[in-house]
């Protein structure tokens, strides 16, 4: 006879959450300021996560779309997705004090299109046209980059010299999807190089394993992050791929519907690498009090990546004056 108070379990994948440059970035505005004091202003969203942004609003922080809108000699932050050089050239016209909260996994992306500009190769930029990460990156070697967005596009590509061709890709994009679009650009272009390092962060692709080995034993996959959040959406995409029958990006737990639970035994959960680790851990109590109350962490790698602050802000934190 089937158990009628069998409880459902949820499966958490591991890696999930905050990656290094992430931490790196919101760590950055909250040092900020306690160091320099509110207002600071910060350059489009800091991390693509609205939690984040609201919580580092409340403590003072401003966040603009562009610099006209930042007081001429005011402290402003630049966001962990980069920015082009003309916005480094914007600040320094309107004598604005800058941190550099740009991921270093993004700068190194920036210093391969510099160099491959060098080189005056076509580079071919595997990308979401409008994402910020994007728009920085073709900013340094405009003249040389030409942007794809899908394995289809790969058709539209023209070059000078098909010897000549390299690719490189924003950092947050479906690891799958990307190889998939490098085959078709190689099946047109034989000679096409790769880029020196893989650029797909190493968090993008921990998190992609993780939740491809949670989808394909579950019947719901939820993955917590923002509409926004590149790496979050693409999570959904790849959870649904490797197995699961739904999955479903939310912000937080108000935004599941009970009705995606009914006749789901298992539930996978994950969240983008700009989400906090409390937006996890209350789908998790919403889910408890649903039935779900058995939790079993997935972890397919450990991560141990750190980076230190930028620059500017390390050098003004070590001259400070310890306060009495």
């Amino acid at each position: 006879m089937e158990d009628m108070t069998a409880e459902g379990r949820v499966l958490l994948a591991a890696p999930r959450g905050y990656c290094a440059g992430v931490d790196r970035a919101v760590v950055t505005v909250e040092k900020a300021l306690e160091h320099y004091g509110a207002p600071i202003y910060v350059r489009k969203q800091i991390v693509h996560n609205k939690h984040v942004v609201e919580t580092l609003e409340k403590r003072g922080a401003i966040f603009v779309e562009e610099l006209d809108e930042v007081p001429e000699g005011a402290m402003v932050v630049f966001s962990a997705h980069g920015v082009a050089p003309h916005v480094y050239a914007e600040a320094e016209q309107r004598s604005l004090r800058t941190i550099d909260a740009t991921c270093p996994l993004v700068t190194k992306v920036h210093n391969e299109a510099r160099r491959f500009a060098r080189d005056d190769l076509d580079i071919v930029l595997i990308g979401h046209d409008g994402h910020e990460e994007v728009e920085g990156t073709s900013g340094v070697a405009r003249e040389n980059i030409q942007l794809v967005e899908s394995p289809a596009d790969a058709a539209n590509v023209e070059v000078r010299d098909p010897s000549r061709v390299v690719w490189l890709s924003q950092t947050t994009l479906s690891v799958d999807e990307t190889y998939e679009t490098v085959s078709k650009l190689r099946e047109r272009f034989p000679d096409l190089m790769n880029p020196p390092s893989d650029d797909i962060c190493y968090a993008t692709q921990n998190r992609q394993v993780a939740v491809k080995e949670v989808a394909a034993e579950s019947e719901l996959v939820l993955v917590v992050g923002s509409a926004n959040s590149s790496n979050s959406v693409r999570l959904v995409e790849v959870a649904l791929a490797a197995g699961a029958d739904a999955a479903y990006r939310v912000d937080n737990s108000t935004e599941i519907d009970e009705a995606w639970l009914e006749g789901v035994s298992t539930v996978g959960v994950t969240s983008g690498a700009s989400v906090p680790d409390e937006l996890v851990s209350d789908v998790i109590s919403w889910l408890a009090e649903r039935g779900f109350p058995n939790v079993e962490e997935h972890r397919t790698t450990e991560e141990s990546l750190m980076f230190s602050l930028p620059r500017e802000l390390r050098k003004d934190l070590k001259n400070a004056t310890p306060s009495e």
